[in-house]
C-alpha cells in the first residue's frame, strides 16, 4: 500500500517517528474495544488479566526478537532518556568513589554524561567533539578506567547520524542507549549490561522506555534510593511498580509482532535498513560534492542520514520542494542544520526511493 493511497506523507521525523501502517491499522481497529475485552486498551486496568496478556506478549516478543538469554529481563519504564541518565549512575555507582566511563560520540552521549558527577566520578573515555562528532571511535582510541562501575555509549546518534558498527570492549558492564536503533539488526544481548530505548523512534510511541537489564546489576540497587528510582523495585513489581504507560506498551508489542510476522525478524529488517540507507548514501557520494554527508563513511548511520548543501538557502529550498512532493520533517537538528532523513524500521522502501529520486532531480536542477 502506498503513501498516496492512504493520503499519508512520507514522514522522515527523527522522533516521534513513523509507525508501520499495519500497526496503525490494528490500533484503529481495536481502539474502541480490544477483541474479547469489550473496552479500549486506554481504559483497562494495568493490573487486570486483560492487561497481563498485553504486557506478557510485549515482553515475550522483545525477548524472542533479541534472542535474550535468561541472564537478562525486560522492563518498561517512563521518563525517557532524561530519567535514565540519572537512574544509571544512581543505581550502578554504589558510592561516590566509583567511576563510570562514558564514550561520547554525539549530543545524546554528551547529555547523558553530564549527570554522572552527582553520584560518582565521570571518566570521558573518548569525546568526538574536536571532529564535530562525525565518527565513532576505534578500540585503541578509548581511555577506559580499570575497574569502572560501567561504561555508557550511544549506539546511534540521531543528530549527527553517527552509528557504531561494532561494540567496544569496555572491560565493565556496557550500558547502551539504543533509542534510535533498537530492533534495527540482530545483536548479542549477552554483551550488554543494560540496553535502554525510548520507544518513539524505532519501536513504538512516546511514553515508554524499553529496558533490557542484566539481572546481576539489580543487586547494586540495595534499597539506597527513593523507590521509583530503584531499578530493582520496578523489576520486583513486574514493570508495574506504579501505573505503567499501558497504551505505549501495547503499541510496542504490535511493532514487535510486525517485525516478527512481516519483516523477517531482526535479520530481515537489517537487510531492509541497509538497502534503504544505501539508496541515500549512493546519491550523496555520486553528487560530485553537491551533497556533503556529515558522518565519516565507516560511521554512517543506517537510521539517520545527515547531510548539507552549499548554503542554508539551498537547504531551505530543498525542504520546501520536498514537502510539496509529500516528504516531510527533513530539516536537520537546530544545532547542526542541513538535512536529516530518519529512515527507521517503519519507513517503507518506497519512501526512501521517493527521496532518493527527488535528491537526484534537485541536484540536477540546482547543481
Amino acid at each position: 500500500m502506498t503513501a498516496t493511497s492512504v493520503s499519508r506523507v512520507y514522514n522522515f521525523s527523527a522522533g516521534p517517528a513513523t509507525l508501520p501502517l499495519p500497526v496503525l491499522q490494528q490500533i484503529q481497529d481495536e481502539i474502541i474495544s480490544l477483541p474479547g475485552v469489550g473496552a479500549s486498551v486506554l481504559e483497562i486496568s494495568h493490573r487486570s488479566k486483560d492487561f497481563d496478556v498485553i504486557l506478557e506478549d510485549a515482553q515475550t516478543r522483545i525477548a524472542d526478537l533479541l534472542g535474550m538469554p535468561e541472564t537478562h529481563e525486560v522492563l518498561f519504564l517512563q521518563g525517557g532518556s532524561a530519567l535514565q541518565n540519572a537512574m544509571m549512575p544512581m543505581n550502578f555507582l554504589t558510592d561516590k568513589s566509583q567511576t563510570a566511563d562514558y564514550i561520547v560520540s554525539g549530543a545524546w552521549g554528551k547529555k547523558s554524561a553530564a549527570e554522572v558527577h552527582r553520584f560518582g566520578n565521570l571518566n570521558v573515555a573518548w569525546d568526538g567533539k574536536d571532529s564535530g562528532y562525525n565518527c565513532a571511535p576505534q578500540q585503541q582510541d578509548l581511555q577506559l578506567t580499570p575497574g569502572a562501575a560501567y561504561c555508557h555509549m550511544t549506539s546511534n546518534e540521531t543528530i549527527q547520524g553517527v552509528q557504531f558498527s561494532e561494540l567496544p570492549d569496555a572491560g565493565s558492564p556496557l550500558v547502551v542507549d539504543k533509542s534510535s536503533d533498537m530492533f534495527a539488526e540482530p545483536i548479542d544481548v549477552a554483551k550488554y549490561g543494560m540496553i535502554y530505548a525510548c520507544a518513539q523512534k524505532n519501536c513504538g510511541v512516546a511514553g515508554v522506555t524499553v529496558i533490557v537489564m542484566e539481572k546481576s546489576l539489580l543487586e547494586r540497587c540495595n534499597d539506597r534510593l527513593p523507590s521509583y528510582l530503584d531499578y530493582s523495585k520496578h523489576s520486583k513489581g513486574g514493570s508495574r511498580f506504579n501505573t505503567p504507560p499501558t497504551f505505549a506498551i501495547y503499541v510496542t508489542g504490535l511493532v514487535c509482532k510486525w517485525l516478527q510476522n512481516e519483516m523477517g525478524g531482526l535479520t530481515g529488517i537489517a537487510k531492509h535498513n541497509e538497502e534503504k540507507a544505501k539508496l541515500l548514501y549512493d546519491v550523496i557520494d555520486q553528487s560530485n560534492g553537491f551533497y556533503a554527508g556529515h558522518a565519516e563513511k565507516d560511521s554512517r548511520s543506517t537510521m539517520n542520514v545527515v547531510f548539507k548543501m552549499a548554503d542554508s538557502a539551498t537547504d531551505d529550498r530543498f525542504l520546501e520542494e520536498a514537502t510539496q512532493n509529500g516528504m516531510t520533517t527533513l530539516k536537520g537538528h537546530r544545532s547542526l542544520g542541513g538535512i536529516r532523513a530518519s529512515i527507521y524500521n517503519a519507513m517503507p522502501l518506497e519512501g526512501v526511493e521517493a527521496l532518493s529520486n527527488f535528491m537526484k532531480d534537485f541536484a540536477s536542477k540546482n547543481g
